[in-house]
């Protein structure tokens, strides 16, 4: 038997030799009649051709099959067409570049299990399409409501648009991109817009009293009001307050206008407005709603039916079997799999759900996940790995279509099948068909065949992917929003220490730096002439204030267009200021601004290049002038012997490649450490009791170190590492010598900078590498983490 497929199929299928003996490739005569369909879904499982689309026919005579007892007579001679007879011959260079993550025992394995799901699927679910049908109508008319330019309009005014714009192209710049396209551009603000909305949207878990602002405890349900249901809000939960016993009323509204007012709500709410937020912005967007049915109890005809069949079916005499002959048949290990998940029906269970939302990412060239409830992207299986949800159906809706995307959220996709019990699964195919086919009906000829062949690609890829190995490598964390007891009783907790998704298999980055570096070097000038000058250190700083005043102005302006002014005074630290504005021209440099004097006698200060250049240079001039601000306090006295290390950073290792044993996404990622600011840290999840960075040096130039300095993190001080081991390669990191050796050090503070000397000297080295051997407390606490790490060498 020989099976063609067209061109959207995802891999070929070839059931003339199976790799053992197993019911997906038995077409015997003495299957039941639900198998030919059985069947069909098979095929649409390895090709993504749905049943509907199929045609089946024996190869010698063209003769179409049509069930089961025709599969049966010539299932040594079938090929599979599309519907419009058309084939396609796929590329075989394709195939042969497909690294398949599965053996063909793994895979035939996998399509056994599919089987025993999809026959007990033919009794377990009703033939009833009116329970799937009224759990999907709504979200149709849901997502409908996203393109209401009314609420567009609304949703836009609540966003600070120039800001997240600002922070998308920092972000590009950090990963070394100036010069995004726009697609680049539309998919860092689409992530800018997705942690915007995380910190700007509240979750309930109980409403706070709307009298006295107490805590409150459920007590029910009530009857929505007119004004409540005015904005889809026909369930309305009651809260009583634990001080003043007053009740609260918490509606659950389902119109995404009345949420950008509110801006709470659980994940419903979230991802209904957080889809109005993407649709605004013009991204190709759906809501996904995962729907897990449980059954409470099953009806006694349903019972009936059921041990009917597996007794029909299972416990049969057959003519023929050997020394059995006329004996009992055994159960196969399908047979008793199937019977298994009958049994399992009868937990007592409850329906539960969870939404979120997709992009279509043209840069990507797929869709792509999104869950403004944790803030994560592009991690499809958070909810099956990390999580450890059972999920059943994920349905995808959008307003030129309804998708069934479950595929994309599993790698378990026959257990996942085995749950799906609501309705069959060539009636679920033809309701979402239907419904594509309505919403589609005024569009035109071109634009439906456009979303058909995209349809097509997402179906080959989603495929692809489910036949792919899980990557071991990668740690998704259990749900973060919602009360933790609540999680728990969901089973979705997940781990205390794993809050986002974080890898131990890290790609080398290149640390984007150079401007941390200038900014360093360019506080020389300034300290030169408060040496110069004989400032006091009370002058000094307040000089640096003013410095410091500056810049505030010019961050609180639009960043495409940051400009501020000086006025000329006549005394004071102002005046010395202005005298001393020569000093300062490096640190303008560093960020890219201009000075110039005007007719009015002020100095203007303006953008001299890429604004982009100085939003990422800002922050990093901020901290600096914190750190040389409390340098210049602990002084004694400001004098040449202050012409050195730490006050002044000279010659720190800059645009090196850096490697680490693991790091967080998308916030603590190794190179993290060395962007110059308070407001990143790289963060190791498994690096409590060891772990190592290696950084190689740009070009691999030759460097003496002479210090470091490690900033310890923002929070969480049993993180700080505590024991370390500093080592210098001179040949690329083949070997290392230890340079320096740290115990038992402890910082006092968060954002504490402790600067260390090397010790010997004289070694020329191109790579360094720490290895972090221990962490303040270890105990209760797997990380290690670092506000940052500086490298300085001798001039």
């Amino acid at each position: 038997m020989s099976t063609t497929t067209p061109t959207t199929a995802s891999r070929s299928l070839s059931l003339s030799k199976p790799p053992f003996d197993c019911p997906v490739f038995s077409l015997k005569a003495s299957l039941i009649a639900l198998r030919f369909q059985v069947f069909k879904f098979q095929v649409f499982s390895l090709t993504s051709i749905p049943p509907e689309e199929q045609k089946i026919f024996g190869s010698d005579d063209d003769r179409l099959v049509s069930d089961d007892s025709d599969l049966a007579s010539i299932c040594d001679r079938l090929r599979l067409v599309s519907v419009t007879d058309e084939v396609k011959q796929e590329d075989n260079s394709v195939d042969q570049n497909v690294e398949l993550a599965m053996s063909d025992e793994e895979l035939a394995r996998m399509l056994q299990a599919e089987e025993e799901a999809l026959v007990f699927q033919q009794f377990a679910a009703s033939e009833d399409r009116s329970q799937m049908e009224a759990r999907i109508r709504p979200y149709v008319d849901q997502v409908l409501m996203y393109e209401d330019p009314n609420r567009q309009d609304a949703a836009r005014n609540t966003v600070p648009v120039e800001k997240l714009e600002e922070k998308a192209l920092v972000a590009l710049a950090k990963e070394g991109n100036f010069k995004p396209t726009k697609s680049e551009e539309d998919y860092a603000f689409l992530l800018q817009l997705l942690f915007w909305f995380k910190q700007s949207f509240r979750w309930v878990n109980a409403p706070s009293c709307d009298s006295c602002g107490s805590e409150t405890v459920g007590s029910g349900m009530g009857t929505a009001l007119s004004s409540e249901t005015l904005y889809g809000a026909s369930r309305v939960e009651l809260y009583r307050c634990t001080i003043c016993s007053r009740t609260t009323r918490f509606p659950r509204y389902n119109d995404p206008l009345k949420l950008l007012e509110t801006r709470r709500g659980r994940c419903g709410e979230w991802a209904n407005c957080f889809t109005l937020y993407c649709r605004t912005f013009g991204y190709e967007s759906r809501l996904v709603s995962s729907l897990l049915e449980y059954f409470v109890g099953f009806a006694a005809k349903t019972l009936a039916k059921i041990v009917s069949w597996v007794t029909s079916h299972f416990l049969k005499l057959e003519p023929e079997v050997g020394e059995r002959k006329r004996s009992l048949y055994f159960w196969s290990t399908q047979e008793c799999n199937i019977f298994i998940h009958t049994i399992s029906l009868f937990q007592v269970l409850d329906f539960t759900d969870h939404v979120w939302t997709e992009c279509f990412s043209p840069s990507l060239g797929r869709w792509m996940h999104l869950d403004p409830c944790e803030g994560i992207y592009d991690n499809p299986l958070l909810y099956e790995k990390g999580w450890k949800k059972k999920l059943d159906y994920a349905i995808a809706f959008a307003k030129d279509g309804v998708y069934d995307v479950t595929k994309r959220y599993t790698r378990k996709w026959h257990e996942v099948l085995s749950r799906r019990t609501i309705t069959p699964e060539p009636i679920l195919s033809t309701i979402l068909s239907n419904i594509r086919r309505e919403l589609r009906q005024n569009l035109t000829s071109q634009v439906i065949a456009t979303l058909e062949e995209r349809d097509r690609n997402e179906a080959a890829a989603i495929e692809r992917d489910l036949h792919s190995k899980d990557d071991a490598s990668i740690s998704l964390p259990g749900r973060q929003s919602g009360a933790k007891e609540w999680r728990i009783s969901r089973s979705e907790f997940g781990s205390d220490e794993i809050c986002s998704p974080s890898s131990s298999s890290c790609p080398v980055r290149k640390c984007v730096d150079e401007h941390v570096t200038k900014i360093y070097n360019a506080f020389f000038p300034v300290i030169s002439h408060f040496v110069e000058k004989s400032c006091s250190k009370s002058r000094a700083v307040e000089v640096l204030q003013i410095f410091r005043r500056i810049l505030v102005d010019l961050k609180n302006s639009p960043f495409r267009g940051r400009k501020t002014s000086i006025n000329s005074v006549s005394n004071g630290a102002q005046y010395v200021f202005h005298q001393m504005l020569p000093s300062f021209s490096q640190l303008f440099d560093a960020l890219s601004l201009k000075c110039e004097s005007n007719a009015n006698g002020k100095v203007d200060i303006y953008l001299a290049d890429d604004p982009v250049k100085t939003s990422i240079a800002l922050p990093v001039l901020f901290h600096a002038l914190d750190d040389v601000m409390h340098n210049v306090n602990v002084l004694y006295n400001i004098n040449k012997d202050s012409l050195s290390w730490p006050l002044l950073k000279l010659n720190r290792i800059c645009s090196g490649l850096a490697l680490a044993s693991g790091e967080e996404f998308p916030f603590g990622i190794i190179t993290s450490a060395f962007d110059g600011t308070r407001l990143s840290k790289w963060e190791e999840p498994n690096g409590a009791r060891g772990c190592w960075i290696i950084y190689k040096v740009l070009d691999n130039k030759m460097h003496e170190l002479v210090a470091y300095e490690l900033m310890s993190a923002n929070d969480v001080p049993e993180r700080d590492p505590k024991d370390w081991v500093l080592e210098g390669s001179d040949d690329g990191g083949s070997s290392w010598r230890v340079l320096d050796k740290q115990n038992s050090q402890m910082f006092k503070n968060r954002f504490e900078r402790r600067a260390y000397k090397i010790a010997s000297v004289g070694f020329l080295a191109n790579a360094f590498r720490f290895r972090f051997l221990a962490v303040l407390d270890a105990r209760e606490n797997n990380r290690l983490q670092l506000g940052s790490i500086d490298l300085y060498a001798r001039s």
